[in-house]
């Protein structure tokens, strides 16, 4: 098979315009499916396809994750984009355009409107699955590691940014994809990398998710999906759970600046370590917190102590960068450097004692001028006040120059005000 044989047609299937790879008679969702559920070094042998290498299958990639099929009017089955075009946005509309669905064992059955049977491994997979994947979205990512490689464990972040091990962050049935991006922004914001899905409900991956990441995709498309609770934390020796809740078990109760300090050390001795964090609606159930090591709750306003998802993993995120020393004021570039806690004095040296009493003296001397001082027994408290006034804000070199020249300018004018007089 020749490189040019693997070009895209549109062709009818089942009364849809469906992109198919020319010379495999297969969808462009099914390879694209078949190269994501394997690692990216074990593509080609998973494909099977004489010919196939990163040259050919980089442009079945591009045609997909662009989602050139819309300009085409034309969709795979299974994608997602197939069941909105058909107009299909409840489980209740899927079930219509069949015939029946039955679960494999034959023990549960739907019944529709529509001319087609269907049969799944189980309704409750279904309801799940019904609305398709987002094929496109696998495409991005097999082209992401066919081009860059596949990122450590650790997740490979923007060049001159933080690295080395830190603790995952478990979510557990997040609710909305939103969340999830910008859970994934608080993450990158102070140097956490590794996030863990538990049975997300709207599936994943969710290209929402990348949305709301604004920028912090890589930490998105490292995500990984875990079937249930206990699988998401099955490699780690100690997690925390966080929760606003009072329970009533016999566990450790930690502050997230001493959960952190605790999951330093314990990582820096080579434990693997997570924080748990749970739904939107309702938090963790009390037997996933049983199975914390500790719990993790922030001092909040008593009679409002709920956070969002994304609210507490910052919390606990600004405290593992707050603690790691390493965290920069502010973003750094090519132009900007990082800036020092305390008074800024924009590279100008702070002014000597000489130049303060200099300023001092001339402003001084032109408010006796004027009048100010009265009566003239008062004259010395206001000197201290107006002194004590100027040293306590620290001028620099060049705003006590300022400063003079607007007492001169007040005083003689200047510009067009100056030749008046």
């Amino acid at each position: 098979m020749t490189q040019d044989s693997f070009a895209i047609a549109i062709v009818q299937r089942d009364d849809h315009s469906v992109p198919v790879v020319v010379g495999t008679g297969q969808a462009l969702s099914e390879i694209i499916t078949a190269a994501h559920a394997v690692p990216i070094g074990d593509v080609f042998t998973a494909l099977a396809l004489s010919g196939l290498d990163r040259e050919t299958l980089a442009p079945l990639l591009i045609y997909c994750g662009e989602q050139r099929c819309v300009t085409d009017n034309a969709s795979c089955p299974g994608c997602r984009r197939r069941t909105q075009s058909d107009q299909i946005d409840t489980f209740d509309d899927f079930v219509a355009r069949h015939n029946s669905i039955t679960s494999s064992d034959g023990r549960a059955r739907l019944t529709g409107s529509g001319g087609r049977d269907l049969v799944v491994p189980s309704l409750e997979q279904l309801t799940k699955s019904w609305a398709g994947e987002e094929i496109w979205f696998y495409a991005r990512r097999v082209l992401r590691k066919l081009r860059h490689g596949i990122r450590n464990t650790q997740g490979k972040r923007p060049e001159g940014s933080l690295q080395g091990p830190t603790p995952a962050i478990i979510l557990v049935e997040p609710q909305l994809a939103d969340n999830i991006g910008m859970v994934g922004r608080a993450m990158a914001n102070f140097g956490l990398n590794e996030l863990r899905l538990v049975a997300p409900r709207d599936g994943w991956p969710n290209e929402k998710a990348r949305i709301a990441a604004s920028g912090a995709t890589y930490i998105i498309d490292d995500a990984r999906w875990y079937p249930d609770f206990n699988s998401a934390l099955a490699d780690c020796s100690y997690v925390v759970a966080t929760t606003a809740r009072q329970r009533d078990l016999a566990k450790p109760v930690l502050t997230p600046e001493q959960a952190v300090a605790e999951l330093r050390k314990r990582i820096a001795a080579g434990q693997q370590c997570g924080i748990i964090f749970g739904r939107e609606r309702n938090g963790l159930e009390t037997h996933e917190v049983a199975n914390a090591d500790a719990i993790v709750m922030a001092p909040v306003d008593k009679t409002f102590a709920s956070l969002n998802l994304a609210q507490s993993v910052l919390l606990l995120a600004y405290e593992w960068m707050k603690q790691s020393g390493q965290g920069s004021l502010g973003r750094v570039t090519t132009y900007e450097t990082p800036k020092v806690a305390g008074p800024n004095s924009r590279g100008f040296e702070a002014a000597t004692k000489g130049e303060m009493l200099g300023f001092f003296e001339h402003l001084e001397a032109e408010l006796t001028a004027k009048g100010f001082f009265t009566p003239p027994e008062k004259r010395p408290i206001v000197v201290q006040n107006i002194r004590s006034m100027f040293t306590r804000s620290e001028p620099t070199q060049q705003e006590v120059r300022t400063l003079r020249g607007i007492v001169k300018a007040l005083v003689h004018g200047k510009g067009p005000g100056r030749r008046e007089q």
